[in-house]
């Protein structure tokens, strides 16, 4: 064995010692808060990912879109007929649409009432709130009410964020943040959004 491949065998040893040491600190047991947001693409991709996986254990899920819920939705179209998945969407589609910041906002509550059912129900292992982040950044929600719902849901129960812009606060309470950054967009050329890939 050469320098360079005793070099490269000590390197993976103390990467997977660092793991080892990793897992076995990691003794707490409970449902976390997750954060998917930034500019880049494969925010709500990567939810529904999380759905799946959720699903495929038995858990039950329930998914709330504020934005994209009168979209096609690949995902959403081959899962709902799961048992376990309830999926509840915001009447309005894409609120920059409407310019009825009225009815957006009462479609946004609407929909609240529905998350906040799931939040505290003890049988939803995981809810994700798609694109919340936007009904708090135009003001459809206030930021202590959301807080409240998702501190307050039960202690087993994880809960998945997504969308742009995440508030400040949410970020300082989640386990985790991942923020999908933008390097390069198809659409940015004007290749259409394609069915299968994109939704």
């Amino acid at each position: 064995m050469n320098d360079r491949d005793t070099r490269h065998k000590q390197s993976m040893q103390k990467l997977k010692d660092h793991v080892d040491e990793k897992v076995a600190a990691a003794t707490e047991q409970r449902g976390l808060l997750l954060v998917f947001t930034g500019n880049g693409k494969g925010k709500t991709t990567a939810a529904w990912g999380t759905v799946t996986r959720a699903l495929g254990y038995g858990y039950k899920v329930g998914v709330v879109q504020f934005i994209k819920g009168l979209w096609e939705c690949g995902e959403r179209e081959r899962l709902v007929e799961d048992p376990n998945l309830e999926v509840a969407i915001m009447a309005t589609g894409f609120t920059w649409e409407t310019q009825n910041r009225e009815a957006d906002t009462a479609a946004c509550q609407r929909v609240w009432v529905e998350a906040e059912r799931l939040l505290a129900d003890p049988e939803v292992y995981l809810v994700v709130l798609d694109e919340l982040t936007y009904m708090l950044k135009f003001g459809y929600l206030d930021i202590e009410t959301v807080k409240r719902a998702i501190e307050n849901r039960p202690p087993e129960q994880s809960v998945i964020v997504t969308g742009r812009n995440a508030h400040r606060e949410l970020t300082t309470m989640a386990d985790t943040v991942t923020e999908m950054q933008e390097v390069r967009h198809a659409f940015n050329s004007g290749v259409q959004a394609r069915r299968g890939i994109d939704f």
